[in-house]
């Protein structure tokens, strides 16, 4: 068990990370943000754009700074950007200051669920069954390694695939107490 102030989701695009993250959030009493939005937020661009200008190596400088500033603080609900788990040094963070949730989903399910989506600069290159394998094949151990808890959302909607993570978390993520002020006048 990893007592800690953060749940922070992680997984592969698709996998439901912001629908399910924004519900846990509300159950649990989180503030909920999204990785990816306070990106595009900070930039003043979508993360498209910020592919186009500055490269994958770009947006990942900025991912990794967000991911720094974010959990600097306490009581947050992370949901992360499927790369987040890329950089040693995200891991560890993600690992030392929360809660991980690795969601996971098969490539049939990113496919169906991603279907509309052209939003996502990683899928604009190719044959998007492809490049959802090649994605999973490098990053599936890398989301193993970082995560206290492996939980498949299955087919189900974000709220049957919430309800069942938070009994699962229930039973398994300890928050620490918040600390409590000392009386006025007291001394330790």
């Amino acid at each position: 068990m990893n007592p800690a102030s953060n749940l922070i989701l992680v997984g592969p695009m698709g996998s439901g990370k912001t629908c399910i993250g924004k519900r846990l959030a509300e159950r649990f009493g989180l503030r909920a943000v999204d990785a990816d939005r306070e990106v595009e937020l900070r930039a003043g661009a979508r993360i498209a754009e910020i592919f186009e200008h500055e490269g994958e190596a770009g947006f990942r400088a900025r991912e990794s700074a967000m991911l720094a500033e974010l959990l600097a603080g306490d009581g947050l609900l992370l949901s992360t950007g499927g790369g987040a788990v890329l950089a040693a040094d995200n891991r560890r963070l993600l690992r030392e200051r929360g809660f991980v949730v690795h969601l996971q989903v098969t490539v049939e399910q990113q496919l169906e669920r991603l279907a509309q989506d052209r939003s996502r600069p990683l899928l604009a290159r190719g044959d998007r069954e492809q490049v959802l394998r090649e994605l999973a094949l490098l990053r599936a151990p890398l989301y193993a390694q970082t995560a206290d808890l492996g939980f498949d959302t299955g087919s189900g909607g974000a709220a049957d695939a919430a309800l069942a993570l938070a009994r699962e978390l229930d039973a398994l993520w300890r928050r620490p107490p918040s600390p409590t002020p000392s009386p006025l006048g007291a001394t330790a």
